[in-house]
């Protein structure tokens, strides 16, 4: 009988245990994505409590790179922000192909509306590891209704400047050349995913000459071609499979379209 309670006693202390360790380790997690939030500028009007209460709303999930993360229903439906990582947002082109048309850093993933006649089947996939919060738009709206600052305004002035970026990139109305279409998207990927440095700003990830060819609707040895030239020119250096590019003189080299980038990618 003697050991029979002592048994008992040990399972209860081994369970104690494990659910100690499993609080623990959500609350680390809570902890750790609540310093994520704080550093995303797409966020930054949010107050400290506000922060907080986000963080115990958010249902987070991880995605495993090539991993489809929000088709195109969830993409129109729900506050989404991508936490860690890279992701993308892909759509069928004409020819059926499946091509990248938005490259994702940290922050509010956008909306892409699903509509009836559409074809084109937006969704959000991970680029490499990614961590994603979602909540309803309900639960969002409770969070920061003491908010001086609209949220709503918010979260569409950041799905406008995608759709802004995609225009830039991909529009004939603009006029642009594919020269000036890729110096624009390596002015924004510099945006989101650069480092300053001495020589210009250096890329962090090595994204592939079919991911920008993607971007600026281009075949890949077009736009291998002109990248190649961009570097002969001494707008692009390569560091390995990065690229360091110099900002400045780049943008004065595509002269008044440059005018159209520096605003929304600020």
């Amino acid at each position: 009988m003697t050991i029979r309670f002592s048994c008992l006693r040990q399972r209860r202390k081994v369970r104690a245990s494990y659910n100690g360790a499993i609080l623990n380790e959500l609350k680390s997690h809570r902890d750790t994505d609540l310093d994520r939030l704080s550093r995303l500028k797409a966020l930054s009007w949010l107050s400290t409590s506000e922060l907080t209460l986000l963080v115990g709303a958010l249902a987070v999930a991880n995605f495993k790179r090539r991993e489809v993360i929000l088709r195109e229903a969830a993409l129109a439906s729900e506050v989404n922000i991508l936490l860690t990582g890279i992701a993308r947002i892909t759509c069928l082109n004409a020819r059926s192909e499946r091509v990248t048309v938005a490259l994702l850093a940290p922050g509010p993933i956008p909306e892409f509306p699903s509509l009836p006649m559409s074809q084109s089947n937006f969704q959000c996939e991970a680029y490499n590891d990614c961590r994603v919060g979602t909540l309803s738009h309900d639960q969002f709206d409770g969070i920061t209704e003491k908010s001086t600052e609209s949220a709503f305004k918010h979260l569409r002035e950041n799905d406008l400047k995608q759709w802004y970026r995609l225009l830039l990139r991909s529009s004939s109305f603009l006029n642009l050349g594919l020269r000036e279409r890729i110096a624009i998207t390596l002015l924004e990927l510099c945006s989101d995913f650069g480092i300053e440095e001495s020589r210009g700003t250096l890329l962090r990830v090595s994204f592939s000459h079919k991911d920008i060819a993607n971007l600026v609707g281009a075949s890949r040895p077009r736009t291998t071609e002109h990248l190649a030239r961009l570097e002969r020119e001494n707008f692009v250096i390569r560091q390995g499979r990065q690229l360091v590019i110099r900002v400045a003189e780049l943008q004065e080299s595509i002269g008044h379209h440059a005018q159209l980038v520096r605003q929304p990618l600020r």
